[in-house]
Protein backbone atom coordinates (compact mmCIF):
# COMPACT_ATOMS: atom_id res chain seq x y z
CA UNK A 1 0.00 0.00 0.00
CA UNK A 2 1.34 3.90 -0.83
CA UNK A 3 2.58 5.59 2.50
CA UNK A 4 0.42 8.30 1.13
CA UNK A 5 -2.97 6.59 1.09
CA UNK A 6 -5.16 7.64 3.75
CA UNK A 7 -9.07 5.95 4.50
CA UNK A 8 -11.78 6.95 5.80
CA UNK A 9 -15.01 5.30 7.12
CA UNK A 10 -18.77 6.89 6.63
CA UNK A 11 -21.93 5.57 8.25
CA UNK A 12 -23.88 5.30 5.06
CA UNK A 13 -27.89 5.76 6.21
CA UNK A 14 -28.92 5.77 2.77
CA UNK A 15 -26.95 2.55 1.83
CA UNK A 16 -29.32 0.14 -0.05
CA UNK A 17 -29.95 -2.73 -2.36
CA UNK A 18 -32.05 -1.75 -5.57
CA UNK A 19 -33.25 -4.08 -8.48
CA UNK A 20 -32.42 -3.00 -11.59
CA UNK A 21 -35.05 -5.11 -14.02
CA UNK A 22 -34.05 -5.11 -18.05
CA UNK A 23 -36.42 -7.38 -20.00
CA UNK A 24 -36.74 -10.30 -17.88
CA UNK A 25 -33.26 -10.27 -16.57
CA UNK A 26 -32.82 -8.24 -12.66
CA UNK A 27 -29.25 -7.20 -11.33
CA UNK A 28 -29.46 -5.82 -7.81
CA UNK A 29 -27.16 -2.11 -7.20
CA UNK A 30 -25.67 -1.57 -3.96
CA UNK A 31 -26.59 2.21 -3.89
CA UNK A 32 -24.94 5.27 -1.46
CA UNK A 33 -23.07 7.88 -0.31
CA UNK A 34 -19.06 7.64 0.14
CA UNK A 35 -18.28 11.04 1.35
CA UNK A 36 -20.52 13.90 2.83
CA UNK A 37 -19.32 17.56 1.44
CA UNK A 38 -18.98 20.14 3.65
CA UNK A 39 -18.99 17.69 6.87
CA UNK A 40 -16.88 17.70 9.90
CA UNK A 41 -15.39 14.23 10.61
CA UNK A 42 -14.48 12.75 13.97
CA UNK A 43 -11.04 13.76 15.77
CA UNK A 44 -8.59 12.01 13.51
CA UNK A 45 -4.88 11.56 13.57
CA UNK A 46 -3.81 9.87 16.98
CA UNK A 47 -1.61 11.87 19.07
CA UNK A 48 -1.50 14.69 15.95
CA UNK A 49 -5.73 15.41 16.41
CA UNK A 50 -7.08 16.64 13.50
CA UNK A 51 -10.19 17.26 12.06
CA UNK A 52 -11.17 17.83 8.30
CA UNK A 53 -14.16 18.18 6.07
CA UNK A 54 -14.07 17.29 2.05
CA UNK A 55 -14.85 20.52 -0.06
CA UNK A 56 -17.60 19.28 -3.14
CA UNK A 57 -15.01 18.94 -6.62
CA UNK A 58 -12.76 17.09 -4.62
CA UNK A 59 -13.59 14.08 -6.54
CA UNK A 60 -14.28 15.91 -9.65
CA UNK A 61 -11.33 14.84 -11.99
CA UNK A 62 -10.90 11.19 -10.16
CA UNK A 63 -13.91 9.80 -10.88
CA UNK A 64 -13.16 10.91 -14.53
CA UNK A 65 -9.57 9.82 -15.21
CA UNK A 66 -8.10 7.24 -13.10
CA UNK A 67 -8.96 3.60 -12.54
CA UNK A 68 -11.23 2.67 -9.76
CA UNK A 69 -12.60 -0.23 -7.59
CA UNK A 70 -15.22 -1.42 -5.36
CA UNK A 71 -14.44 -3.75 -2.67
CA UNK A 72 -15.71 -5.64 0.07
CA UNK A 73 -13.42 -5.09 3.30
CA UNK A 74 -10.57 -3.09 1.01
CA UNK A 75 -10.01 -6.63 0.23
CA UNK A 76 -8.64 -6.75 -3.39
CA UNK A 77 -9.96 -10.50 -3.63
CA UNK A 78 -13.14 -9.58 -3.63
CA UNK A 79 -14.05 -6.55 -6.46
CA UNK A 80 -17.44 -5.49 -6.39
CA UNK A 81 -17.08 -3.33 -9.52
CA UNK A 82 -14.56 -1.28 -11.83
CA UNK A 83 -15.43 1.99 -12.94
CA UNK A 84 -13.60 1.43 -16.19
CA UNK A 85 -15.89 -1.78 -16.84
CA UNK A 86 -18.44 0.18 -16.19
CA UNK A 87 -20.19 -2.00 -13.02
CA UNK A 88 -18.78 1.02 -10.69
CA UNK A 89 -20.79 4.54 -11.21
CA UNK A 90 -19.51 7.29 -9.33
CA UNK A 91 -20.49 10.88 -9.34
CA UNK A 92 -20.46 14.35 -7.71
CA UNK A 93 -23.92 16.24 -6.64
CA UNK A 94 -24.64 18.77 -4.38
CA UNK A 95 -24.49 16.20 -1.29
CA UNK A 96 -21.36 14.35 -2.04
CA UNK A 97 -19.81 11.20 -3.92
CA UNK A 98 -22.79 9.26 -5.19
CA UNK A 99 -21.16 5.13 -5.77
CA UNK A 100 -23.51 2.88 -7.85
CA UNK A 101 -22.24 -1.07 -7.58
CA UNK A 102 -23.70 -3.50 -9.83
CA UNK A 103 -21.44 -6.74 -7.78
CA UNK A 104 -21.08 -10.16 -9.65
CA UNK A 105 -23.43 -12.92 -9.53
CA UNK A 106 -21.50 -14.63 -7.38
CA UNK A 107 -21.97 -16.19 -3.85
CA UNK A 108 -19.63 -14.38 -1.44
CA UNK A 109 -21.76 -10.83 -4.03
CA UNK A 110 -25.05 -12.39 -2.45
CA UNK A 111 -24.18 -13.08 0.91
CA UNK A 112 -22.83 -9.10 1.29
CA UNK A 113 -25.82 -8.19 -0.37
CA UNK A 114 -28.29 -9.49 2.32
CA UNK A 115 -26.05 -8.21 4.94
CA UNK A 116 -26.54 -5.17 3.73
CA UNK A 117 -30.41 -5.38 3.68
CA UNK A 118 -30.43 -7.00 7.02
CA UNK A 119 -29.13 -3.53 8.02
CA UNK A 120 -25.40 -5.81 9.30
CA UNK A 121 -23.44 -4.16 7.22
CA UNK A 122 -24.00 0.08 7.00
CA UNK A 123 -20.47 1.70 6.55
CA UNK A 124 -17.92 2.39 3.56
CA UNK A 125 -14.36 3.01 4.03
CA UNK A 126 -12.76 4.84 0.97
CA UNK A 127 -9.24 4.95 -0.29
CA UNK A 128 -6.84 8.32 -1.75
CA UNK A 129 -4.14 10.31 -2.09
CA UNK A 130 -4.43 14.09 -0.94
CA UNK A 131 -3.60 16.17 -3.87
CA UNK A 132 -4.44 19.60 -2.68
CA UNK A 133 -5.74 20.73 0.82
CA UNK A 134 -5.28 23.51 3.18
CA UNK A 135 -4.56 23.65 6.94
CA UNK A 136 -5.97 25.99 9.37
CA UNK A 137 -6.25 26.41 13.24
CA UNK A 138 -9.57 27.08 14.60
CA UNK A 139 -10.06 28.03 18.20
CA UNK A 140 -6.94 25.55 18.92
CA UNK A 141 -8.09 22.86 16.62
CA UNK A 142 -6.45 21.57 13.90
CA UNK A 143 -8.54 21.26 10.58
CA UNK A 144 -7.91 20.54 7.05
CA UNK A 145 -10.04 20.98 4.06
CA UNK A 146 -9.94 18.64 0.98
CA UNK A 147 -9.54 20.27 -2.27
CA UNK A 148 -8.24 17.53 -4.93
CA UNK A 149 -8.02 13.99 -4.03
CA UNK A 150 -6.86 10.55 -6.27
CA UNK A 151 -9.50 8.19 -5.38
CA UNK A 152 -8.51 4.60 -5.67
CA UNK A 153 -11.43 2.27 -4.18
CA UNK A 154 -14.91 2.61 -2.42
CA UNK A 155 -15.06 -0.61 0.28
CA UNK A 156 -18.62 -1.54 2.14
CA UNK A 157 -16.91 -2.74 5.58
CA UNK A 158 -17.67 -4.45 8.46
CA UNK A 159 -15.74 -2.92 10.74
CA UNK A 160 -14.53 0.92 9.40
CA UNK A 161 -10.72 1.66 9.10
CA UNK A 162 -10.46 3.46 11.99
CA UNK A 163 -7.76 6.82 11.89
CA UNK A 164 -6.21 5.66 15.21
CA UNK A 165 -5.17 2.27 13.33
CA UNK A 166 -2.26 1.47 10.86
CA UNK A 167 -3.97 0.56 8.28
CA UNK A 168 -6.41 3.99 8.62
CA UNK A 169 -4.92 7.07 7.93
CA UNK A 170 -0.98 7.66 7.60
CA UNK A 171 0.75 8.82 10.40
CA UNK A 172 0.81 12.68 11.11
CA UNK A 173 4.55 12.62 11.15
CA UNK A 174 4.14 11.70 7.12
CA UNK A 175 1.33 14.48 7.10
CA UNK A 176 3.59 17.11 8.96
CA UNK A 177 6.84 16.34 6.77
CA UNK A 178 5.11 17.20 3.16
CA UNK A 179 3.00 19.27 4.04
CA UNK A 180 5.55 22.63 4.49
CA UNK A 181 7.46 21.23 1.48
CA UNK A 182 3.95 21.64 -0.53
CA UNK A 183 2.36 24.79 1.05
CA UNK A 184 5.12 26.73 1.24
CA UNK A 185 5.14 27.15 -2.55
CA UNK A 186 1.61 29.10 -2.28
CA UNK A 187 3.23 32.60 -1.28
CA UNK A 188 -0.15 34.52 -1.40
CA UNK A 189 -0.90 32.66 1.81
CA UNK A 190 1.54 33.70 4.50
CA UNK A 191 -1.12 32.57 6.72
CA UNK A 192 -0.96 29.34 6.15
CA UNK A 193 2.86 28.97 5.84
CA UNK A 194 3.49 30.19 9.14
CA UNK A 195 0.90 27.77 10.58
CA UNK A 196 2.27 24.44 8.76
CA UNK A 197 5.95 26.08 9.87
CA UNK A 198 4.47 25.80 13.74
CA UNK A 199 2.85 21.96 13.26
CA UNK A 200 6.37 21.34 11.95
CA UNK A 201 8.49 22.52 15.52
CA UNK A 202 5.07 21.18 17.21
CA UNK A 203 5.85 17.09 15.83
CA UNK A 204 10.09 17.53 15.68
CA UNK A 205 9.13 18.64 19.78
CA UNK A 206 6.89 15.58 20.83
CA UNK A 207 9.41 13.54 18.53
CA UNK A 208 12.45 14.52 20.45
CA UNK A 209 10.01 13.56 24.03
Amino acid sequence: MDKNMERRSVTLRELRINDITEGENSEPQIIGYASVFDSWSEELGGCFPFREKVLPGAFAESIVHDDIRALFNHDPNYVLGRNKSGTLELAEDQKGLLVKITPPDTGWAKDLLVSIKRGDITQMSFGFIVLEDIWQESEGVDIRELLKVKLFDVSPVTFPAYSQTEVGVRSMEEVYKTKPAKQESRKSDQNEVAFLQQRKRKFELLKGE
